[in-house]
């Protein structure tokens, strides 16, 4: 039974995410703690109804803890599993430290969920940008088997942080005014600007972003034959992701059968009406779970591709509401 259950990184703008979820959820619990890094601790939390006081994380935070949601950084990530472990706590990990053992099943809900069974006591969230690409490919996947994706991510800010958006607001408003302004958080300023760049060369000129989303899709679908060839930018948005798409799959699909199969997908709206101007975009999806699919249309270069533009809420289903869905899924399997 998880009934025990704590949130790391509680004060964090994900933590702060997965608190409202929770409530928003009414995920079962019987007792739940806070837990947050020494300048955080001691500060209250009022959840639910009920003030809590933040605790600090350290190596008995989780004494009679059953289940950890994560929100850290990888180097926090690698310190907590074993104090958890030692507790008897099973941690749902939203860091990347954890996403490509072998051992740890990186888990998106509406795709993968049966590989929760072999969990050993951490599961793993995987990156942002590749959770909303592998719930639109799902479908696509299950029907026509991709063989190929060609993706190009437009990343919002947010994705770097509370310090990001700051960057964002503060670099737009010196642009206006014609004051200088020194970016601190991105290599170059954000604001009326595109940087093809997000973490450090990786492979082959590929980022480590980019990187993330061909090994976390091959895992995830548990298919290395996938091929994935991903661009990653970041662009002047306060929040969401976008991407755009191109799959090409073994068995043709056309246009109409892929809209059906997006539609009949949990965890995908559809919004694509080019005459009435209507598709996703980060202005209109913000603050939604659900991941939103548009401009599908089948591919003119090639007989067997798929085209779509994609956008979801990197701070809710990219982080705060997938790693809540693992959770959720934990409970349903304790008590099947």
């Amino acid at each position: 039974m998880f009934e025990n259950i704590a949130l790391v990184g509680a004060t964090g703008a994900v933590g702060t995410i997965v608190r409202q979820l929770l409530a928003e959820r009414n995920f079962p619990y019987k007792s739940i703690r806070f837990i947050a890094s020494a300048r955080s601790a001691g500060t209250t939390i009022s959840f639910n109804g009920t003030d809590h006081t933040v605790v600090e994380l350290g190596p008995t935070a989780f004494d009679g803890i059953d289940l950890i949601i994560a929100s850290t950084p990888d180097e926090v990530a690698a310190e907590l599993v074993p104090w958890a472990r030692q507790a008897g706590a099973v941690v749902v990990d939203e860091s990347g430290y954890h996403r490509m053992h072998d051992d740890v099943p990186l888990i998106v809900p509406e795709v993968n969920p049966e590989a929760i069974a072999d969990h050993n006591g951490v599961i793993a969230s995987p990156n942002c940008s590749t959770t909303q690409m592998v719930v639109a490919m799902q479908p696509l996947h299950a029907a026509a088997r991709i063989k190929r994706v060609i993706v190009s991510t437009y990343q919002a800010t947010s994705g770097a942080g509370a310090a990001g958006q700051r960057e964002l607001e503060q670099g737009t408003q010196a642009a206006i005014s014609g004051t200088p302004f020194e970016p601190q958080t991105f290599s170059h300023p954000i604001a009326f600007n595109l940087i093809p760049q997000i973490g450090s060369e990786k492979h082959m000129g590929y980022t480590s972003e980019e990187m993330k989303m061909v090994w976390e899709t091959q895992k995830i679908f548990q298919d290395e034959s996938i091929a994935v060839c991903p661009t990653a930018v970041r662009v002047p948005v306060a929040n969401c992701h976008s991407e755009s798409i191109l799959v090409e799959t073994e068995k043709k699909l056309t246009a109409a059968e892929a809209r059906e199969l997006f539609e009949a997908q949990d965890g995908i709206t559809v919004i694509d009406n080019l005459d009435q101007y209507q598709y996703p975009m980060p202005l209109t999806n913000s603050n939604h779970d659900d991941v939103f699919v548009g401009r599908i249309r089948e591919d003119i270069s090639s007989p067997n591709g798929i085209a779509f533009w994609c956008v979801s809420d990197n701070l809710r289903k990219g982080a705060a509401t997938n790693a809540v869905q693992i959770a959720e899924l934990l409970v349903q399997s304790a008590n099947a």
